[in-house]
């Protein structure tokens, strides 16, 4: 882990901390919620060992990048606009892009937008949902689930904050990254995540790497990693002139069985019954795999970085 270098790039009028490894092509790796750099420091270690340039930033409003104040600017158009600003501060025309959680519907954002930038994507427990024309996500979400589901709860800005204060960080990690449960996660403010029994830890976890997660956001706070959320209806109106535009890179898709993403209902049938194919044509492999929960780069980190090679290595 000392060999990882950490420097800061100023990209789209923030400052941008990024983790490096190794030389060769550029893979970029874009983490989800609520995480850091640091959800891949399994594969910067692998893969930079097999010849790649392995780059994965602090998003903005993570860990040791800027975090505006404003939710209006965490729009995928101002993330996919950092990437852009990153690589182009690298001298990087073209990376692999891997994506897990938030990273991967950014990572789709990215495609769509600068496929010219992309070789190959390999995106993670999120698969490609096409704009819906007149139900915002958020909104989708409310229908589907009501407004005890987290999504939902993470909206007024303040509240799951405060939620989150009554709870010791490192516990609020344990929390999150040892949930098992497939169902989704429906949460009555009454209980809040302060009232829900912390999990032990699980083997692939250590509570360094709990430590690391929590001594970040206790830093920063968990405010900009929030603002995706609350920014996720205005990025579905910016989005509006790509409705319709396919994803035109090679895609290969991996998911755990028991990662609660999977399980949101018609996410199983649009995987399985070919129009996830439709709409990324390129789509090239799809890997479920058995056992595996939510947090699937860290808890089978050999596996996945074998996964990110033996795709990307085609190219």
């Amino acid at each position: 882990m000392e060999k990882i270098e950490h420097t800061t790039v100023t990209t789209n009028g923030i400052k941008m901390h990024v983790a490096s490894l190794g030389s060769g092509p550029v893979i970029l790796f874009l983490h989800g919620f609520p995480e850091l750099w640091y959800t891949w420091r399994h594969q910067l270690l692998s893969l930079s060992s097999l010849g790649y340039r392995c780059v994965a930033p602090d998003l903005r409003g993570y860990g040791d990048t800027d975090a505006p104040p404003s939710a209006d600017s965490y729009t995928v158009l101002h993330i996919v606009g950092d990437l852009v600003g990153l690589l182009d501060s690298l001298g990087v025309d073209k990376v692999f892009l891997v994506g897990h959680d938030w990273g991967a519907i950014i990572a789709w954002h990215f495609c769509q937008l600068r496929p010219d930038r992309v070789n190959a994507l390999v995106n993670m427990s999120v698969a490609y949902r096409p704009r819906h024309p007149t139900v915002k996500p958020v909104d989708g979400m409310r229908a589907l689930f009501g407004d005890e589901f987290y999504i939902c709860r993470f909206q007024e800005p303040g509240e799951i904050e405060e939620d989150f204060a009554q709870i010791d960080t490192a516990n609020l990690f344990k929390l999150i990254l040892g949930s098992r449960n497939p169902r989704p996660p429906c949460i009555p403010k009454e209980v809040g995540f302060r009232g829900l029994p912390v999990p032990p830890l699980p083997s692939w976890l250590s509570e360094d790497d709990i430590n690391y997660f929590a001594s970040k956001f206790n830093h920063k706070g968990f405010t900009g990693a929030l603002n995706y959320y609350r920014a996720w209806n205005l990025s579905w109106e910016l989005t509006a002139p790509w409705s319709g535009v396919q994803i035109q890179v090679p895609v290969k898709f991996i998911v755990g069985d028991q990662d609660l993403t999977y399980h949101i209902p018609g996410v199983k049938e649009y995987i399985n019954n070919g129009r996830f194919k439709q709409d990324v044509p390129f789509l090239q492999e799809v890997v479920v795999m058995e056992g595996v929960a939510h947090f699937i780069n860290q808890e089978k980190p050999e596996e996945i970085s074998k996964h990110i090679y033996d795709f990307i290595k085609k190219f």
